[in-house]
């Protein structure tokens, strides 16, 4: 069974993060800056939210909220789904799907953030896994394992 901490171990540690005091304008360019399609809302270290492209475009975009004077705390996600690091990739992604989420925070032991996993993560995972045992049957198909 393959784990969230497998996930984890192939990526950058660092996790990229603003407060909820932020603007939606500084939040998505942190965003744009580093590539990345969501970023954790911490008051200190404790995780209060996480604002994605999906709460952009909902909650600011669609509502004809100026980014400029909106903050983050005003249109995040709250009620954050998280993981931790001995979860099975298939229970985070059945979760993923289910709740329609494509970013979980993975939670270490004292309640700080260890990792984030995307469905990319995920994705690019199970990929890899399929292509080792595709390996491994024409292997054995062929009498070479």
């Amino acid at each position: 069974m393959d784990t969230v901490s497998e996930l984890l171990a192939g990526k950058p540690r660092r996790v990229i993060a603003t407060s909820a005091s932020a603007s939606v304008r500084q939040a998505t360019e942190l965003m744009n800056d580093h590539g990345i399609g969501s970023l954790l809302v911490l008051d200190g270290s404790r995780l209060v939210g996480i604002f994605t492209e999906r709460d952009v475009l909902r909650r600011v975009v669609a509502e004809g909220r100026s980014p400029d004077v909106t903050s983050v705390g005003q249109v995040m996600t709250s009620d954050v789904i998280c993981c931790v690091a001995d979860d099975s990739v298939d229970a985070v992604a059945d979760v993923m799907r289910a709740r329609r989420v494509r970013h979980v925070p993975v939670i270490g032991a004292d309640d700080r953030i260890v990792g984030l996993v995307s469905i990319g993560d995920v994705n690019a995972h199970r990929f890899t896994a399929c292509a080792v045992e595709l390996v491994q049957v024409r292997d054995y198909i062929l009498g070479r394992a």
